[in-house]
C-alpha cells in the first residue's frame, strides 16, 4: 500500500449491531487518498471483535487482528487494524487509535455511524480553507423508521442549518477530520471524560484556543443510528448534563454557547429548577401543586411543542417531541445538579484528607 494519508479511527464498545455496516461503508469510499481504518475495541463484552475479524483474512483468532493487514473490500485497497483495550471510555479509545495512526490526517467516526461514499473526500476538501486545522461534517439518519430517531435527527438538522456557521467553535466526535500535528499539539482527547459526553467539545475548544479554525463541511455526511427509546434518550441527556459541569469548569467562556447550542438550551435548565423549587415552596406553604404546575409547566410545554413543530414540520411528531424536549430539560437539569454535587463532594473530601 502507498503511504497513508488518512487514518480513520473508530472507537467501538459492544457495537456488534452496527460495526459491520460502518466497515462496509468505509470500504466503499470514493477516496483518492490512501487510507487505513483503525477499530479500537473499548473492552466490548459482545462479539464486536469477531465481526471486525470477518472482514479480514487470517481471521481465526482475535490476536491476528492486532496488526495491520491489507485487504480488498469491494474494490478498495484499505488497510485495517483492530486493537482491544480495557474499557476506559471513547476518549481513551480514540487516543489509542491516534497513537497507532500512520496518516497525517485523523478522521473520526463512531461505530453506529454509516459514512457516505464521499465522506473522506468531502472532509479532505475542507482543508483548502485558510488556516483550517479541523473539518467537521453533519448527520444523516440510519433508522428513519423510528419516530424518536426522526425527531432527534430533524432537530440536529435544524440546528446545523440555522445555527452552525461555516467556521464554528465546536464539532462532534462522530464526524470530523483533524491534522495529526494539531491533534498531537493539543494533547488529543481528555480521557478524564470517561463517558461519551463533553470530550469532543473539550477538544474543539483546545484547538480553537491554539489558533486553528474549524470548518463545517456540510456535505460530509454520516448516517447515524439515532436513539429510539425515550428512557434511554433521557439517560443520555442526564449524562450530557453531568459532564457539562466539568466542561464549563475547563472552558468557562463556552457557557455562552458554541454555535450548536443557543438561548433555548441556556434557559431550559433554570426553568426546570424554578418549577421544582415552586413545587417545594407550594407544598411547604399549602399552595395547590396544580396551580404551580399549570403556571410553570404548561407554558414550558407550549414553548417546547412550538419549537418541536418548527423543527419537525409534522404535527404529531411535533407534539410528541415537544413532550420529549420538556422531559429532556429536567433530565439535563438533574444531570447538571448531580455533576455539581459530585464535584463539590470530591473537593470537600480532598480538604479532609
Amino acid at each position: 500500500m502507498d503511504s497513508i494519508t488518512v487514518s480513520v479511527i473508530v472507537p467501538a464498545y459492544n457495537a456488534s449491531a452496527t460495526i459491520g455496516k460502518t466497515i462496509e461503508a468505509l470500504s466503499r469510499q470514493n477516496c483518492f487518498q490512501p487510507f487505513e481504518v483503525i477499530v479500537v475495541d473499548d473492552g466490548s463484552s459482545d462479539n464486536t471483535g469477531e465481526i471486525v475479524c470477518s472482514f479480514l483474512p487470517g481471521k481465526d483468532s482475535r490476536e491476528q487482528l492486532r496488526v495491520s493487514v491489507n485487504t480488498t473490500l469491494r474494490g478498495n485497497d484499505m488497510g485495517i487494524k483492530y486493537v482491544r483495550q480495557d474499557n476506559a471510555g471513547p476518549a481513551s479509545a480514540r487516543n489509542h487509535g491516534a497513537e497507532l495512526a500512520r496518516g497525517e490526517f485523523l478522521a473520526f467516526t463512531d461505530s453506529d455511524c454509516i459514512p457516505h461514499e464521499d465522506w473522506i473526500s468531502q472532509l479532505m476538501a475542507g482543508f483548502d480553507q485558510n488556516h483550517v486545522g479541523v473539518v467537521c461534517g453533519s448527520y444523516g439518519i440510519a433508522n428513519p423508521e423510528h419516530c424518536l430517531a426522526r425527531c432527534v435527527f430533524k432537530e440536529i438538522l435544524w440546528r446545523h442549518t440555522n445555527l452552525m456557521p461555516d467556521f464554528p467553535n465546536s464539532f462532534g466526535s462522530y464526524n470530523f477530520c483533524v491534522k495529526k500535528s494539531v491533534f498531537d499539539a493539543v494533547g488529543g482527547f481528555n480521557s478524564d471524560y470517561a463517558q461519551a459526553s463533553g470530550e469532543d467539545n473539550d477538544l474543539s475548544y483546545k484547538i480553537r484556543q491554539s489558533g486553528w479554525r474549524i470548518y463545517f463541511q456540510r456535505k460530509a455526511l454520516v448516517d447515524h443510528h439515532h436513539p429510539t427509546g425515550v428512557f434511554k434518550y433521557m439517560k443520555e441527556q442526564f449524562r450530557h448534563g453531568f459532564w457539562r459541569v466539568r466542561m464549563y469548569i475547563d472552558h468557562p467562556r463556552m457557557m455562552r454557547g458554541d454555535g450548536y447550542t443557543y438561548w433555548k438550551d441556556i434557559i431550559e435548565m433554570p426553568i426546570a429548577v424554578f418549577f421544582l423549587g415552586g413545587l417545594v415552596l407550594s407544598a411547604a406553604n399549602g399552595v395547590s401543586l396544580g396551580v404551580v404546575a399549570c403556571s410553570i409547566l404548561f407554558p414550558l410545554l407550549l414553548f417546547e411543542i412550538s419549537c418541536a413543530l418548527i423543527m419537525s414540520k409534522g404535527f404529531f411528531e411535533g407534539i410528541f417531541f415537544g413532550f420529549v424536549m420538556a422531559g429532556r430539560a429536567f433530565a439535563r437539569m438533574f444531570g447538571f445538579s448531580t455533576g455539581i454535587l459530585s464535584l463539590w463532594t470530591k473537593k470537600r473530601s480532598k480538604i479532609f484528607q
